[in-house]
């Protein structure tokens, strides 16, 4: 089945989406996680990188800057404001108008691990919080953008950020300690909340994260497209896992999954074993002819 019939044909469906929508068509403008990390290191460490090298994952890599920065030892922060800086005014192509509209039209939430804010930055988006939870902007996981307010996560539309936004600082994650502090959060909410756990709780929608993004994750279908999903891919991985044991647990809740990315005409063992980890989580691999056929041709 091709991408674009899929997402007329299923239905309840919502959207994580990384930077790959970004970089298309060869944007010069957007920036790869690998060119990120190298602007950070040259600003802040006298070490000078050309390329990550090799047998460090791209969040360890950034953890050894903030290890390695004279600045962020003395006045935290100074990595990820950076970071909002470079990211911030980014300004939406055709492509990305065209699939939020898409999105919008079929009140489908979107999910991005990209912090800047190219989605929400067009004229009729606002950004709201559910007040039902409390607030922090180191994980702003309750506040979305949309063109209403929302009574619940699971119906309508809405922008949510994994990672992280441009606007809130503090809130980028971008190293192995970011992820692990993100996982944390995360397996608190779903295991060892005393308002309600989702794992030890016969509502699907009344539990800790039912009004943050967790919620859209662990209970609508989900087609994930511009998303590496490498092993450094720590955080998002593992929700994946948990995903499919909540699923295991409570097999009438099952939601489907979809995994689009270009074919990969000579795959290697990194890409034959990503294929199987995204089986024995139950994730279906839907593979497209080129990047046009994810980004552009679905929304028109």
């Amino acid at each position: 089945m091709k991408f674009k019939e899929l997402i007329r044909q299923e239905q309840d469906i919502a959207f994580v989406i990384g930077n790959g929508i970004n970089r298309y068509p060869n944007n010069p403008k957007a920036l790869s996680w690998e060119e990120l990390l190298l602007k950070l290191w040259h600003k802040f460490s006298p070490d000078v990188f050309n390329f990550v090298p090799k047998g460090i994952t791209t969040t360890e890599f950034y953890d050894l800057l903030d290890l390695a920065s004279i600045e962020t030892a003395n006045s935290p922060f100074q990595i990820q404001k950076e970071v909002s800086r470079l990211l911030s005014g980014w300004q939406p192509f055709d492509h990305h108008v065209s699939f939020v509209q898409w999105a919008r039209q079929h009140e489908a939430p979107i999910l991005t691990t990209n912090f800047d804010l190219t989605f929400s930055s067009l004229p009729f988006m606002q950004q709201y919080r559910f007040k039902t939870t409390s607030f922090t902007d180191f994980y702003p996981w309750s506040t979305y953008f949309s063109d209403h307010e929302l009574k619940d996560p699971l119906k309508g539309f809405g922008i949510w950020f994994i990672n992280g936004l441009v606007s809130y600082h503090r809130s980028i994650r971008l190293g192995l300690s970011h992820y692990m502090g993100s996982i944390e959060k995360a397996r608190n909410y779903i295991y060892k909340s005393r308002t309600g756990s989702l794992f030890n709780n016969n509502s699907q929608k009344i539990w800790s994260g039912g009004n943050t993004w967790l919620q859209v994750f662990f209970n609508k279908q989900l087609c994930i497209f511009g998303l590496g999903l490498e092993e450094n891919e720590i955080f998002i991985r593992w929700l994946l896992i948990e995903r499919a044991k909540y699923y295991r647990k409570f097999p009438g809740r099952r939601k489907k999954a979809w995994y689009i990315a270009p074919k990969n005409e000579k795959p290697d063992d990194r890409n034959l074993g990503k294929i199987q980890f995204l089986r024995g989580i139950g994730i279906n691999l839907i593979e497209t002819n080129n990047y046009g056929e994810i980004y552009s041709e679905p929304w028109l």
